[in-house]
C-alpha cells in the first residue's frame, strides 16, 4: 500500500480534483492506495469537501487552528499505514502523473524520489529570493539542498520511521529530509501556475521560512558573529594603538566627530545583529522546552479515531 498525505489550507475547491486525479493515476498502477487530507485549519469549507468525497481510500484529519505545513506533513507520516508515503500538496502544483514515476524508481530500490520542480515559467521576484535562500542555506548549513526540491517526493517505510524519531517541535521538512539521508533519485518536472485558489505565503513568511531553515541545522550564526566580534575587537584594539602612538608623537588632538560618531554606529549595529541571531536560538530553546504537541486534532475520519482507540 502507498499512503499518499495531503497538507491542504483553503483548498476547497481543488480537493475533487485532485481526489480525481490520484485515482486515476493509481487505478493504472493497480496499486492500493490511501490519501490522507490534513486539514490545517482552514476557513473555506475545505473539510466539507474532503468529506464529500465518495470513495473508500481517503481519510482526513482536522486541525483545531492552523499549525503550519510541517505539523500537518508530520501528522500524515504519524498516521501513514503504507509502505511508503507521498507528500503532495493540494494547490494541484503537484502533478499526480508523476506518482507512476516515482513507484517505479522506488520499486528499483530508492528509500526517497524527490520531484525537483525546475524555474521555467517561474516569475522572477519569486526565483531571485529563492536563489539567494539556497545560496545562503547551503553556505551556513550543515545539510545540502537544492533549489525546487521541495515536500514532493515519495519516502519508504525506513525513511518515515527515522523522520518519526525526530521530536523537535521548530520542523524544517527539506533540512529533515536531507539530514536522514537514504538513497535518493531526483526526477524533474515543470513550474506549474496554481489554476485557483490564493498561495498563503507572503514575502514575510518566506522570510521567517528562510530563518527557520537557517537556523534549524547548525550554528554557524552564532560562530560568524563569534568572528564578527572578534574581527572588530581586534580593528578596535589597532585603531587605538595607534591612537596612542600618534598622541605620544604628534601631541593631543581635537576628537573627530566622525570617528566618534563611526565608532558608535558600528559597534552598536554589530551587537544587535548579533543579539538578534542569539535572540534566535535562544526563542528555539524555549519553544522546545515546552514539550507542547505538534498540533492539535479537531475532528477526524472514524477509521483514524478506530486506530487511536485501539493503540490506547
Amino acid at each position: 500500500m502507498i499512503t499518499i498525505i495531503v497538507p491542504v489550507l483553503n483548498e476547497a475547491s481543488n480537493i475533487p480534483i485532485l481526489d480525481e486525479s490520484v485515482k486515476k493515476v493509481m487505478s493504472v498502477i493497480n496499486l492500493d492506495h490511501e490519501i490522507i487530507f490534513i486539514d490545517d485549519g482552514s476557513r473555506d469549507g475545505t473539510l466539507n469537501a474532503i468529506k464529500k468525497l465518495d470513495d473508500n481510500y481517503s481519510r482526513f484529519i482536522s486541525f483545531s487552528r492552523n499549525f503550519g505545513k510541517e505539523a500537518a506533513i508530520v501528522a500524515g507520516l504519524e498516521h501513514a499505514r503504507g509502505e511508503a508515503a507521498i507528500i503532495m500538496d493540494g494547490d494541484l502544483q503537484h502533478p499526480a502523473s508523476l506518482i507512476t514515476e516515482m513507484i517505479d524508481q522506488y520499486r528499483a530500490g530508492y528509500d526517497q524520489v524527490v520531484a525537483r520542480r525546475n524555474k521555467n515559467g517561474e516569475p522572477m521576484r519569486r526565483r531571485i529570493p529563492s536563489n539567494i535562500f539556497y545560496k545562503l542555506m547551503n553556505y551556513t548549513s550543515t545539510v545540502h539542498l537544492e533549489d525546487g526540491e521541495g515536500d514532493f517526493r515519495l519516502i519508504s517505510r525506513k525513511v518515515i520511521d527515522s523522520i518519526l524519531l525526530l521530536s523537535e517541535n521548530n520542523r524544517f521538512s527539506k533540512g529533515i529530509f536531507e539530514w536522514v539521508g537514504f538513497n535518493k533519485k531526483v526526477i524533474e518536472f515543470d513550474h506549474i501556475h496554481r489554476t485557483s485558489g490564493r498561495s498563503t505565503f507572503n514575502p514575510l513568511k518566506l522570510a521567517d521560512y528562510a530563518i527557520d531553515g537557517i537556523s534549524a541545522y547548525n550554528h554557524r550564526p552564532l560562530r560568524i558573529c563569534f568572528y564578527l566580534g572578534l574581527m572588530v575587537l581586534l580593528i578596535s584594539l589597532a585603531y587605538i594603538a595607534y591612537m596612542l602612538v600618534n598622541i605620544v608623537i604628534n601631541g593631543v588632538d581635537v576628537p573627530g566627530y566622525f570617528t566618534i560618531i563611526a565608532s558608535l554606529l558600528l559597534l552598536g549595529s554589530i551587537q544587535l545583529f548579533s543579539l538578534g541571531i542569539i535572540g534566535e536560538y535562544v526563542g528555539r530553546i524555549y519553544i522546545e522546552t515546552k514539550s507542547r504537541p505538534k498540533y492539535i486534532v479537531r475532528e477526524q475520519s472514524d477509521s483514524m479515531a478506530q486506530e487511536e482507540e485501539k493503540i490506547r
